[in-house]
C-alpha cells in the first residue's frame, strides 16, 4: 500500500489502465483530481469550452483508437450537459468514462443547496450508461476504475461513471493500486456452432449482416476471413460501415434502413428479404431483419439481450464477434459451406445498378459525394454531423479502412460531429481527420475551435451553409404548409475561422472540394471551408435526403395507430 490522496490514486489508477488523455475541465469540485492529473507524467488533459464537448470527444478518441475514452466534469450542470456526449456513445457502444465530482459528502442527497447539487445524480445518467459507481474515500478509488474499465471491456461496451466528492479527491490514506482486468473473449459452445455452421451450409441464398460490433471487437479482418471461406456476401448496418472493404468484391455495402423511397435502398433491401439465412454479426437489427420469419437469423451478438429479440426462427449464438467469427470458420468448412459458388458477379451487379440510379435521377449529393470521395485519402477518418450529405453517405460513401467512418447512430446528435472529430484527430494525430457538418450542427459546439488551435488539433472541417435547418424546413414546407423558426443567422465561417487562429477556406462551387480538402489536409492548422449549398437543398428538396412517411411526420385527421 501506498499514502496517497484520492486524486493521485485516480490518476495512477488511470495510468496504469494506458490511459493518455482526458478531456475536461476544471472546476471547484475536482481540484484535487486536476492537479493531480497535472503531476501523473503519463497523462495529459485536453481542456475544452463546453462539457458537452468532453464526452463527445472522448467518444471519438475511443472509436478511432479502439481504447476507452476519459472525460472530467464538475457535477450537477457540467454532468448534464456531458449527457448528450453519452447517449451518443450509448447509442454506437463506445467506451467512455465520465469522471465526474459531487458535492460534499455530508451535503448529498440532502438538497441543501449546495454549489452544483442535483438530487440523485446518477440517476440523471442512468439511461445512457451501463454502470455507476460513487468513489467516497482514496482507498476507494483503485477498486472504482479496475471495475470501470472492465465493465467497458466485458459483453457490450458503453458508458460508465464514476462520481467522488471533493475530499476525497485530497484526503490522505493508504492505497493499494490494482492492475487492470484480465478479459477473456466469450465464445459459443462447440454444439451451437455446429448447429449453426449446419444451418449455413445448407442454406441456398445466406446473408451476412455485419453491424457495429465487428469494429467493436476488431473483428473486421475475421469477417473478411468468413465472407471468403464461404462465398457469402455481406450488408453492413450504418454501424457497421467499414467492417468490410466497400470495394471488396463480396460486399454489397450499407443499408441505411430496409425500406425507403429510394430504389437503390429497395436494392438491398430486396437482397435482404430473398436470404433463406441471415448470419447477423454484432447488430442490433433495429428495424427488425428484413427476411424476417421466412429466414432463419443466426445471430451472434456479445449482448444477450439482444439475441432473441428480432424474430423467433433464430439460433443464438452468445459471443464476441471476432472470437465467434473464427470459431465458426472451421466448423463451417466441416460442413460443406466452403464449396459454395462466388456470388461476386451478382454483387457487382447490385452495386452497378445502386451507381446507375444515382447518375439517372441526377440527384445534386451524388457528384458533390464523389467529388469529396476523390479529395479525402481512403484511410482518413471521416466524421458525419446530422445532415442532408449525412444521410445520403450512410449508403453512398465507401469505406475501405476500418473505423475509419464515424456517425451518431440512432442518437442523430445535431453538432456531434466536430468535437468528435477533434477527439479522433487526438487518438490518431498522424491520421487525416475530416469532419462533415452543415451550418446549424456546426454552432453547436463551433466554440471547440478554441481547442482545436490551443492543442493543434489539426481536423479539416466542411461546413455546408443553407442558413437554415434544412431537412426540418424542407418537412415542414411538404406537410404542414410552411417552414416555421428554422432560419439561422450565420457568421462569415471564414473569418470566425480566422479569429481564433484557425484557417478558413471559402468553396465557390462544391465540386471544389475535391481539390481544396486535400489542400487543406496540408495545411498544418485546424482549416474549416465554407460551402454554400443553398440553392441544391432548396429547389430539389423532395429527392435531397430521405424521406420517411412517419405518421408523426405529417399532419393526422386522428389518432395515430400504433
Amino acid at each position: 500500500m501506498v499514502n496517497m490522496s484520492g486524486g493521485e490514486a485516480l490518476a495512477k489508477s488511470l495510468a496504469r489502465e494506458g490511459v493518455e488523455v482526458v478531456f475536461g475541465i476544471p472546476g471547484i469540485q475536482i481540484y484535487g483530481i486536476v492537479a493531480a492529473l497535472r503531476d501523473e507524467p503519463g497523462i495529459r488533459m485536453v481542456t475544452t469550452r463546453h462539457e458537452q464537448a468532453t464526452t463527445y470527444m472522448a467518444d471519438g478518441y475511443a472509436r478511432a483508437s479502439g481504447r476507452p475514452g476519459v472525460a472530467l466534469v464538475v457535477p450537477g450542470a457540467g454532468v448534464y450537459n456531458a449527457a448528450s456526449g453519452l447517449t451518443n456513445a450509448f447509442s454506437r457502444s463506445t467506451p467512455v468514462l465520465l469522471i465526474a465530482g459531487q458535492v460534499p459528502r455530508a451535503a448529498i442527497g440532502k438538497n441543501l443547496g449546495a454549489v452544483h447539487e442535483v438530487e440523485d445524480q446518477p440517476g440523471a445518467i442512468r439511461s445512457v450508461t451501463k454502470w455507476r459507481r460513487m468513489a467516497s474515500r482514496p482507498r476507494e478509488v483503485p477498486d472504482a476504475v479496475f471495475e470501470a474499465f472492465r465493465q467497458m471491456r466485458i459483453g457490450r461496451p458503453r458508458p460508465v461513471l464514476i462520481e467522488m466528492p471533493p475530499e476525497a479527491g485530497v484526503e490522505r490514506e493508504d492505497v493499494q493500486l490494482r492492475d487492470p482486468a484480465r478479459i477473456s473473449r466469450i465464445v459459443p459452445s462447440s454444439n451451437d456452432l455446429r448447429e449453426a455452421a449446419r444451418i449455413i451450409a445448407g442454406s441456398s441464398i445466406p446473408l451476412i449482416y455485419a453491424g457495429g460490433g465487428v469494429a467493436r471487437s476488431d473483428a473486421e479482418e475475421s469477417l473478411v476471413k468468413l465472407a471468403e471461406a464461404t462465398n457469402i456476401p455481406v450488408i453492413t448496418s450504418s454501424g457497421g460501415k467499414g467492417v468490410i472493404p466497400d470495394d471488396h468484391p463480396l460486399a454489397y455495402g450499407s443499408c441505411f434502413s430496409p425500406r425507403g423511397e429510394r430504389q437503390e435502398m429497395n436494392q438491398l433491401y430486396e437482397v435482404m428479404q430473398s436470404a433463406d439465412v441471415v448470419i447477423g454479426l454484432g447488430a442490433r437489427f433495429s428495424l427488425g431483419n428484413p427476411a424476417g420469419e421466412a429466414s432463419t437469423l443466426v445471430n451472434v451478438n456479445i449482448d444477450d439481450s439482444e439475441l432473441t429479440r428480432i424474430q423467433a426462427n433464430t439460433i443464438p449464438l452468445h459471443g464476441d464477434a471476432r472470437a465467434t467469427i473464427e470459431a465458426l470458420i472451421p466448423h463451417l468448412i466441416d460442413a460443406g459451406a466452403g464449396a459454395r459458388p462466388s456470388p461476386a458477379e451478382a454483387v457487382r451487379a447490385a452495386r452497378n445498378l445502386i451507381s446507375y440510379y444515382d447518375i439517372r435521377l441526377k440527384e445534386p449529393q451524388y457528384p458533390i459525394l464523389e467529388a469529396m470521395q476523390r479529395g479525402i485519402p481512403e484511410d482518413a477518418f471521416i466524421v458525419w454531423d446530422v445532415t442532408q450529405f449525412g444521410y445520403y453517405a450512410r449508403t453512398h460513401y465507401r469505406v475501405n479502412h476500418p473505423k475509419t467512418y464515424i456517425d451518431s447512430g440512432y442518437s442523430f446528435n445535431v453538432g456531434y460531429a466536430f468535437p468528435t472529430a477533434l477527439g479522433a484527430k487526438v487518438a490518431k494525430p498522424d491520421r487525416p481527420v475530416v469532419c462533415m457538418a452543415g451550418d446549424g450542427g456546426f454552432m453547436y459546439n463551433a466554440s471547440e475551435l478554441s481547442t482545436a488551435v490551443k492543442y493543434g488539433i489539426n481536423v479539416v472541417t466542411v461546413v455546408f451553409t443553407n442558413n437554415s435547418f434544412g431537412n426540418v424546413a424542407r418537412d415542414l414546407n411538404l406537410a404542414f404548409g410552411g417552414s416555421y423558426a428554422t432560419d439561422l443567422h450565420n457568421p462569415d465561417f471564414v473569418k470566425f475561422a480566422e479569429s481564433f487562429g484557425a484557417v478558413g477556406m471559402r468553396a465557390s462551387d462544391p465540386m471544389e472540394l475535391e481539390t481544396l480538402i486535400p489542400q487543406a489536409l496540408d495545411i498544418e492548422a485546424p482549416v474549416v471551408i465554407e460551402v454554400h449549398i443553398g440553392d441544391l437543398t432548396m429547389p430539389r428538396a423532395p429527392q435531397f435526403a430521405p424521406i420517411y412517411k412517419l405518421p408523426w411526420t405529417m399532419p393526422q385527421e386522428g389518432l395515430i395507430q400504433s
